[in-house]
């Protein structure tokens, strides 16, 4: 159900695959960005790539003895049980667990993903016998569901209530019991196989199609590296050591980092015009967009959002988007590219002619390193 931890590869060893793994970075970065989709044929390292973040997640800090694993830090994030506690006075026990990679089953039970109540012992001892679900496990953590267009519909039809509200409620018999369920969601699946109901699709904010890597030199070393992990994975994984603690400490900086970001003005407006620009559906792919940016910079250990920020993010948040009420197919790279150059000259100029160029940012950098947090800090 859970991690496989040493069963797979390093999460430095893997080659290629950039987007597939600048979404997996911002997402751990950055939570609240809520999940990626990972569209690809069979064999080209999906699920490998999720599994592999299992070495290089941070941790969370966790009310210890709740089984719903409730945030020790956010009071939004805790159950009745927790919530109660606090006000009374009480001082919750707190533990550091590290993130976890909770992998869903196709051929999960409605009772497992979301919990069950043994009534008759409520009723005999007076106590809420409660087993919690795979949701409960998941919380403050990524949940991980391959295949996802294959799982069934009242899986989920469940799975979207809980993402749409980040609580669970498991109902039986009259007795019903709440709790946080906020983890991010990561799906994989073969275009080939079938595709997504338009309500689960929209519930992805980032998305990435992987095709097979045609280098011979970069197949190459994808057959060395998995001949060498198959033999000793053990050896093979301390070959990756110090670039494995690199990303967690890359990571922990940008986590750090990400509340100092500067959103200038011109980000908001051409995140908002190149969403006109495609007829994008729905508003949440604008905020998407302006989160998955600032996880980036941060990544690159920058204050300021730069050009390639906000255009990465854009080609991730808008690839699987439905358009003009679902009467147009999601936008091509090529038109994302094109609109998005339009709304970045457009809003830009109109900043910078203002004297303002996004209020707190002077202007997106694109060329050099400017906007790195330690240069801006000797500045400031």
């Amino acid at each position: 159900m859970s991690k496989r931890g040493s069963l797979t590869l390093p999460f430095s060893a893997i080659v290629g695959q950039d987007d597939l793994k600048l979404g997996l970075l911002l997402n751990v970065v950055n939570p609240r960005i809520g999940g990626l989709l990972i569209r690809g044929v069979k064999g080209t390292g999906k699920s490998t790539a999720v599994y592999a973040l299992t070495d290089i997640l941070p941790p969370v800090e966790v009310v210890a003895d709740c089984p719903f694993r409730c945030s020790f830090k956010d009071p939004a994030n805790r159950c009745e049980s927790c919530r109660l506690r606090f006000e009374k006075g009480e001082n919750l026990p707190k533990k550091e667990q590290k993130m976890e990679v909770i992998n869903l089953p196709l051929s999960i039970t409605e009772d497992r993903l979301i919990g069950s109540i043994d009534v008759e012992k409520i009723l005999k001892e007076g106590e809420k016998a409660l087993q919690p679900g795979l949701l409960a496990q998941a919380n403050q953590n990524i949940l991980y569901v391959d295949e996802i267009n294959l799982l069934p519909d009242h899986v989920t039809d469940d799975l979207l209530d809980v993402t749409a509200l980040g609580w669970n409620t498991i109902e039986r018999e009259g007795f019903s019991i709440s709790h946080p369920s906020r983890f991010v969601l990561i799906g994989s699946m073969n275009p080939e196989e079938g595709e997504l109901r338009p309500q689960i699709l929209d519930r992805f904010p980032l998305s990435t199609l992987i095709k097979t890597v045609n280098q011979e030199e970069a197949r190459v070393q994808i057959v060395k590296n998995n001949l060498r992990f198959e033999k000793d994975p053990t050896a093979f994984k301390n070959l990756f050591l110090n670039e494995e603690n690199k990303t967690k400490e890359r990571i922990a900086k940008a986590q750090t980092l990400l509340p100092q970001i500067e959103i200038g003005e011109e980000i908001y407006y051409i995140a908002a015009s190149l969403c006109v620009k495609l007829k994008v559906d729905g508003q949440r792919p604008d905020i998407v967009i302006v989160k998955a940016a600032c996880a980036a910079a941060a990544l690159h250990d920058r204050i300021r959002i730069k050009k390639e920020d906000l255009l990465k993010a854009s080609f991730l948040a808008l690839s699987h988007r439905t358009r003009d009420g679902g009467l147009e197919p999601p936008a091509t790279e090529k038109e994302i590219q094109s609109a998005f150059e339009e709304s970045s000259q457009k809003w830009g100029a109109f900043w910078k002619e203002k004297g303002v160029a996004g209020t707190s940012t002077p202007g997106m950098e694109s060329a050099d390193d400017s906007g790195k947090a330690g240069e801006v800090k000797k500045n400031s």
